[in-house]
């Protein structure tokens, strides 16, 4: 199958080079062009770790070259690239053709959907409760991925296409995927804002540094009940909306292949097998700058709606702020768009279920 993804970044490359050991063709596209430039030019995109290929991946000069004629598009990039890239794809869609969102923020699927109801158009819109992969680019031709992981959940929009949807995603991607129930769990299935904020607000004078300094090694115990007591908020939330969704046991059980223990215990297993990473080595990083407007600040809305309060991410959320001299709350461009702060619980749980 040909799939057009829409990104260039670790995670794009993941899923490119993962389509590719699958034997389909995937499509890379980058709204500048930059990132892309030596593949554009005939190098070849290197995957080593846990996914080990090289390959030449076609190139789209437009994001409508990326979507035209493609059995599927893949959104692969950060949060705050997801409102410019639905408005640049959106054009372009045509009836039926399924989207993948890797992963889903900030109820970006609602606001794909608005978009094409507009125009009359329905797809099936995938939404992922995480990526494919972690990792990062090495250079702009090699993505270093840590982990592919053995389990991603998914919910799409309209629910009724679901079978649908993980049957493309295992022709595509392989046996991992977990229907869920609903746009509503998987939103409340993201895990990396809670655990990117605890990480980064104890770490946050190493990352303005620009030291070298290894993530699961700095999870220490303190960190640790951190981002389990973040968990429990998130957790109190999705119970409060009677949705199902997995704990930061059972998330890194999956995603890294290690026995359920304490997450402090888990980040120790982890590097000692050599597979704990880096952590940011700039304040310029996704674990604030996407994760506290895209992901903090949703959970908050959401924990407000059902009388569930997001305590502490609404205080690392404030606290970024003030660190950052910026206010991530008023950042988010896709929650404003879909008029969020006026929809009622049922609004929410209606658009979710069946979009637009």
């Amino acid at each position: 199958m040909r799939v057009g993804i829409l990104g260039a970044g670790a995670a794009a490359c993941g899923a490119a080079a993962q389509l590719s050991i699958m034997g389909h063709d995937p499509i890379l596209w980058s709204p500048s062009g930059r990132s892309i430039a030596a593949l554009a030019a005939g190098e070849p995109l290197r995957a080593t770790g846990a996914i080990e290929t090289s390959f030449h991946p076609r190139i789209a000069a437009s994001a409508a070259e990326a979507v035209l004629g493609t059995d599927a598009v893949m959104l692969a990039m950060p949060g705050y690239a997801h409102k410019l890239a639905f408005d640049a794809i959106a054009p372009h869609l045509k009836q039926g053709q399924p989207v993948i969102i890797s992963s889903h923020a900030s109820f970006g699927a609602l606001y794909l959907a608005r978009l094409l109801a507009a125009r009359k158009v329905s797809v099936p819109i995938i939404a992922w409760g995480t990526t494919l992969t972690t990792g990062r680019k090495a250079s702009p031709t090699e993505v270093a991925v840590n982990s592919l992981r053995s389990k991603i959940d998914l919910a799409t929009v309209p629910e009724s296409a679901s079978p649908e949807a993980l049957a493309l995603c295992t022709t595509l991607f392989g046996e991992r995927f977990v229907p869920r129930e609903g746009l509503l769990a998987i939103a409340l299935s993201n895990l990396n804002p809670q655990n990117h904020l605890a990480i980064a607000l104890f770490n946050l004078t190493r990352m303005e540094r620009g030291e070298t300094w290894g993530q699961a090694e700095n999870v220490t115990p303190a960190v640790g009940r951190v981002m389990e007591a973040l968990d429990a908020e998130r957790l109190a939330i999705a119970e409060a909306f009677g949705v199902a969704v997995r704990t930061i046991r059972e998330h890194y059980a999956f995603s890294y292949q290690l026995p359920v223990a304490s997450i402090a215990e888990m980040n120790a297993e982890l590097h000692g097998r050599g597979k704990g990473g880096f952590g940011p080595t700039t304040l310029e990083s996704r674990y604030v700058l996407e994760d506290a407007p895209y992901g903090l600040l949703p959970t908050v809305l959401l924990g407000r709606l059902v009388g569930r309060p997001a305590t502490l991410h609404e205080a690392g959320l404030t606290l970024l702020s003030s660190a950052y001299g910026r206010d991530f709350t008023g950042e988010n461009d896709l929650l404003p768009a879909l008029g969020f702060d006026a929809m009622t619980r049922e609004e929410l749980a209606a658009r979710a279920r069946d979009g637009f």
